[in-house]
């Protein structure tokens, strides 16, 4: 998912796919074992953030989805 962001700013990556936010945090993995990513923006632009939850460099995108087939 196409995210525009800001240099220096932090955004917390959902780990769970339990959010409804994602893909960010909304707090709805509180009672598991998983935490968000924190995620601090080098740059400021358009980044792509991984929403499978597959993708071998968290935070971001991989193209790991299309491997999948989903």
């Amino acid at each position: 998912m196409a995210i525009d962001v800001e240099a220096g700013t932090v955004y917390w990556w959902c780990r769970c796919g339990r959010s409804l936010r994602q893909p960010f945090c909304d707090g709805t993995h509180k009672g598991t074992d998983s935490s968000p990513l924190k995620y601090t923006a080098a740059e400021t632009g358009t980044v792509w953030f991984c929403v499978c939850k597959r993708t071998a460099s968290p935070p971001l995108c991989d193209g790991s989805h299309a491997l999948a087939g989903s």
